[in-house]
């Protein structure tokens, strides 16, 4: 089971600093805003083939509770919410929390936000679970990782992304990313980054399966774009073993 040591408050401490800019697609979240469509896209793939769904069920989630563990200001939860989904995030921030219950007040959507991390769940269950480029930014992936599983509903689907530890990583995200790309600076730690084979055996180790890989790349006429190329990030679609 994860404990408390999964939180780095200094990580807490710098996204919390771009709580009031997070639904700016202009401002200090703009690659997020970016790559959400991208994410949202390999979610929803992963969800109908899963449950076996209608593409076209806008409602595809309703029944279900999902669960975002890092959210943010709630980037990815509310999409979920359209979905039908019962939705809980969970945040390190609180300045992200209040943001998020903010803006999802603003958008007419009912959505369960809360400050803390995995060791908060307390017990509780989710047919979906995602964490999208948050294992990179915590001080324990191993007991994360224990934790998301914990709280994996029987026949759930678990959804990672995060980046991979290559040069290319390094130069897209940091060299370029954190001076002349809008990243602001101190949001990567590189040595913290993960390979697909160092998070399959963590993944493996929590007693659940990587069932898909994808990778995540960027193209200068098409923007970001899924593609097997997983030298810059990467999805991961998991269920129990």
């Amino acid at each position: 089971m994860a404990n408390a040591t999964t939180i780095n408050p200094d990580e807490a401490a710098h996204f919390g600093k771009m709580a009031a800019e997070w639904w700016d697609p202009k401002g200090s979240s703009a690659m997020l805003h970016q790559l959400n469509p991208v994410r949202l896209g390999y979610i929803r793939d992963a969800v109908d083939q899963h449950w076996q769904l209608d593409e076209h069920d806008r409602h595809a989630l309703k029944g279900k509770r999902a669960l975002d563990m890092g959210c943010g200001a709630g980037l990815l939860c509310e999409p979920l919410a359209r979905m039908g989904a019962a939705v809980s995030g969970f945040d390190a921030a609180r300045e992200n929390i209040a943001a998020a219950r903010l803006h999802a007040e603003q958008s007419g959507l009912s959505i369960d936000y809360r400050h803390g991390g995995v060791e908060s769940l307390e017990g509780a269950q989710f047919d979906l679970v995602t964490s999208l480029e948050v294992v990179e930014h915590v001080n324990d992936p191993a007991a994360f990782i224990a934790g998301l599983a914990d709280s994996l509903a029987p026949g759930g689907l678990m959804i990672l992304s995060t980046p991979n530890r290559t040069n290319l990583s390094h130069l897209a995200l940091i060299t370029v990313g954190e001076s002349i790309g809008g990243i602001p600076k101190g949001t990567h730690d590189w040595n913290k980054f993960l390979t697909p084979e160092e998070l399959t055996a963590i993944v493996e180790q929590a007693g659940l399966q990587v069932r898909d890989l994808t990778g995540l790349s960027f193209s200068p006429t098409r923007g970001f774009v899924l593609s097997e190329n997983t030298t810059m990030d990467y999805l991961m679609t998991i269920t129990r073993a």
